[in-house]
């Protein structure tokens, strides 16, 4: 769509540079005086209907076509004598000059749809192209083909044999003498032939010759090439639809090339010179003969381009032939109802109304039925075979789906509660702690014992080893201990020394009964047993201190698998929501190189002429294809991207570039675009 656009734009500008350049040009007096004149109201109707033209060729979409239809109804002057010549009385050479202007805009716009007609037909003809590829170069896809259309031929065939049957019946009925060779002689009852039962057979014995005669035709070349009918009808089909294309392909680019053209140079126009079609009289109103010729360029491409039988040489002469018949004025008569004598514009107002009333729609009704015929199966015949199954299976589903009911009900409530608890005791939970232990939370904090434990058994243990040693003092036989002496022994059990408890304990181990029964050996092991708790608990605390200082990381390290898991979880969703953009961008990019290829194959197997340029045929399926480029390239690349790649189309759309330009501009995209995308 933006290719038309750019180049409709691209037209208006020309028309509106020449007509003001021709506005411009000096006025006799009268002309001068009746500029100063109130405009009638047929002046008023134009100048709106160009004011919206105009508008329509700046915005961002063309007119339709039932719009641009009403405009023209709405400015077509009462009167159409107003333009039949500048010496008519009451009539200036600016109203003249309007009405050219008019059907100049109007015919802008109409060489704009038609052009987006061809541009758009392309691309599901394209598609329906591919497809008959796919079922050509792949046995499976022959298959497949086969079995979808295969009611449609069990259709085909039950038609032949009710024409065979039909035929049979008429010929036994003309020929009764030949009635014994057409049945068995058992079923031959001469008194009772017009007896509903002798009918019957009859009947039944037609129908079962004529569809062993063509059973056994078809075995015969189903042993041959089980998919030949298959093949055969994909191949014709595609033959067509390329014969078709290529038509289309060729309209497109003559239209492009001769088609309101405003240019002088040859560059611009290259077949329309070597066919000497020098457009115009030199002078200043050169431009109403290119538009005189443009639209008789399109009322011929519409009435030649739907024989289907015709050669693209024989199409391009037949269409430049008719086109001098046309500007000649021979048939002006044919497009409208009045008998007097009309005026170029009317011509071309009404040459435009028949365009857009009959041509172009049924124009576009062809290339439907064309599609139709040729194009691919729809959808009903493409997958009734799974629609079938599906619905022969629908019953066996829902009774499993009803009978397992309360088992399904169950499984997606244990699963909605899996996951609240999941999330509840494995993400929330995990992260309460975490934010607690950066708080310094004293719920939070890791532990093994408890905080007072170590205190209380150090103070017992302080306790034990000071009452031995009061109860046995060393050397023996001396007095009590002072008060120096306790604290000494309490400074050293806490350094972990419990020198008086030790010889106590060893001095009994020398006689263990002895000391078990009247000496302190059990009271010393019991000592040394607290001394052990003791120290188990000194290195608990350590292990406790250990953890503290590392209880942020354990935090981290128990909300790691609830979040590992919500990350999975989260990035399987994304994919499988994104997934289709991720698809469809990598399908654009597939699609983008397979139409650079297209390009590159266009230019390098076609065969210029002598002024090295493309034929029409190759000029349009260059365009077809460049317009899916840029309509592809405008979703994938940025937008400074996509103004350079604008600027390297450019020289590709222009015909009068030349193959060679052509050729080294499909390059510049390839490295520069399409591979960096």
């Amino acid at each position: 769509m933006a290719f038309v656009l750019e180049h409709v734009r691209r037209i208006d500008a020309q028309l509106d540079k020449l007509y003001l350049s021709a506005a411009s040009t000096p006025q006799d007096s009268d002309d001068e005086r009746s500029s100063t004149l109130t405009p009638s109201q047929d002046t008023v109707r134009i100048q709106n209907a160009i004011k919206s033209l105009s508008s329509a060729s700046s915005s961002l979409n063309l007119l339709t076509t039932s719009k641009l239809l009403r405009l023209l109804n709405q400015s077509r002057p009462s009167d159409w004598n107003l333009g039949r010549d500048n010496e008519t009385e009451g009539i200036t050479r600016d109203e003249d000059e309007l009405l050219w202007l008019l059907v100049g805009k109007a015919t802008v716009q109409t060489h704009g749809l038609v052009l987006k007609t061809l541009l758009d037909q392309s691309t599901p003809m394209q598609l329906d192209i591919t497809y008959w590829d796919d079922v050509l170069h792949s046995y499976r896809y022959t298959g497949l083909y086969s079995i979808q259309t295969s009611p449609l031929r069990v259709w085909d065939w039950s038609k032949v044999i009710y024409a065979d049957v039909k035929y049979r019946a008429s010929a036994f009925r003309t020929s009764p003498a030949d009635d014994d060779e057409l049945r068995p002689e058992e079923v031959i009852q001469q008194d009772s032939s017009n007896s509903f039962i002798a009918e019957w057979r009859k009947f039944y014995h037609l129908v079962s010759e004529s569809m062993k005669a063509h059973t056994l035709s078809n075995m015969q070349r189903q042993v041959i090439a089980p998919f030949a009918v298959g093949r055969d009808e994909a191949r014709t089909k595609q033959q067509y639809l390329k014969k078709v294309r290529d038509k289309y392909a060729c309209s497109l680019g003559l239209l492009m090339d001769a088609g309101l053209n405003f240019e002088s140079d040859d560059n611009h126009m290259p077949h329309s010179h070597e066919r000497g079609k020098q457009l115009g009289s030199g002078d200043r109103d050169e431009w109403k003969a290119i538009l005189e010729q443009s639209v008789a360029l399109l009322e011929s491409v519409f009435r030649n381009i739907s024989y289907s039988d015709m050669t693209l040489s024989s199409f391009e002469e037949i269409v430049f032939a008719t086109l001098d018949d046309a500007t000649d004025g021979t048939d002006d008569q044919y497009y409208l109802s009045d008998s007097e004598p009309v005026t170029r514009q009317q011509i071309i107002h009404g040459r435009l109304q028949k365009i857009l009333e009959h041509s172009l729609p049924r124009h576009v009704a062809a290339t439907a039925d064309v599609l139709k015929t040729y194009g691919r199966p729809p959808l009903w015949i493409r997958y009734w075979l799974p629609t079938l199954v599906l619905l022969l299976s629908s019953s066996t589903l829902l009774r499993i789906v009803v009978n397992r009911k309360a088992a399904i009900a169950t499984w997606l409530r244990d699963g909605a509660e899996t996951a609240i608890d999941f999330w509840s005791n494995w993400v929330v939970e995990p992260i309460k702690k975490v934010i607690g232990t950066i708080r310094h939370d004293k719920e939070s904090e890791v532990a093994i014992m408890s905080k007072g434990s170590l205190e209380g058994d150090r103070a017992s243990l302080e306790r034990m080893v000071v009452e031995f040693a009061v109860d046995h003092p060393e050397p023996a036989g001396r007095g009590a201990l002072s008060e120096s002496e306790i604290g000494e022994i309490r400074l050293k059990v806490k350094e972990g020394d419990l020198t008086p408890v030790l010889k106590a304990y060893e001095r009994d181990l020398q006689k263990p009964i002895l000391g078990t029964v009247k000496g302190d050996l059990i009271r010393a092991l019991l000592i040394q047993i607290q001394k052990t708790k003791v120290d188990v608990e000194v290195a608990l605390g350590g292990i406790d201190a250990l953890l503290k200082s590392q209880e942020l990381v354990f935090g981290f390290i128990g909300l790691t698998p609830g979040l590992l898991v919500c990350y999975g979880v989260s990035r399987w969703l994304r994919e499988t929501i994104t997934r289709p953009q991720g698809a469809r961008a990598g399908k654009i990019h597939g699609r983008m190189i397979g139409q650079v290829r297209n390009l590159d194959r266009i230019l390098s197997n076609a065969t210029p002429n002598d002024g090295g340029f493309l034929s029409y045929k190759d000029y349009g399926l260059l365009l077809w294809e460049l317009h899916g480029l840029r309509s592809d390239a405008k979703t994938v690349l940025s937008r400074t991207r996509y103004r350079e790649f604008l600027e390297e189309t450019k020289v590709l759309s222009q015909l009068g570039a030349g193959v060679h330009r052509q050729l080294r501009g499909v390059e510049r995209i390839r490295w520069a675009f399409v591979q960096s995308v």
